[in-house]
């Protein structure tokens, strides 16, 4: 699937730091019940890896690599089952990468400068980061003035409060969030609460 119709399946993209492979599959699943299926496993811990290998046999999850830096981080990932990517940056090198092996890339920006840059390699679709720090809502409503193609999702610092400001842009397609997936209902596997955080996140209007 293309990076937009990703965007657009839900409101909320879950941001994932998976310290345990063992909690991949049940973690996914929970995820997937509640409604959200485009799941972000960031490259943060030595699982990562294999937790994005493990929940690609979820049915319904559509499994992603966040924290990608490299063509390196993009190659490694799409071996273990990634089918789309995003990164906290852009650059060229990380743009052509992408592209060369055929991976779906959801690059960050956080400035005009780095919005004209991606637009020059043809990329529409952008991950406003870090978003709370770099200006919140009015800065992304700011840069709709002069920026009426690029879509937005919003990922840093938000949470199921803030997240509707966000979401009522016009250029803002859906948000990223950690808050969906708390760190210490994953340790406790808790995965009713995340099947539950997950499915409230669905009531979020765009």
């Amino acid at each position: 699937m293309k990076i937009r119709e990703l965007m657009q399946l839900a409101p909320v993209i879950p941001v994932l730091v998976i310290d345990d492979a063992e909690h991949a599959i049940p973690l996914a699943t929970a995820l997937v019940a509640g409604g959200l299926r485009v799941l972000e496993v960031t490259l943060r811990t030595d699982a990562a890896l294999a937790a994005m290998k493990a929940m690609t046999s979820v049915e319904g999850a559509i499994v992603g690599v966040g924290t990608a830096l490299n063509g390196d981080d993009l190659k490694r990932a799409q071996d273990h089952g990634a089918q789309f990517a995003v990164s906290p940056g852009f650059t060229p090198e990380l743009g052509k990468a992408a592209n060369d092996i055929g991976m779906p890339l959801l690059p960050g920006i956080a400035n005009s400068a780095d919005i004209m840059r991606a637009l020059d390699h043809g990329l529409t679709e952008l991950k406003f980061f870090p978003a709370s720090q770099a200006g919140g809502p009015s800065m992304l409503k700011a840069l709709g003035g002069p920026f009426v193609e690029p879509v937005f999702c919003p990922t840093g610092g938000i949470n199921l409060k803030s997240a509707p400001d966000y979401l009522a842009l016009d250029n803002v397609l859906c948000v990223g969030g950690s808050w969906v997936a708390p760190a210490a209902a994953v340790r406790a596997g808790n995965w009713d609460e995340i099947t539950s955080l997950a499915a409230a996140s669905l009531q979020l209007t765009r």
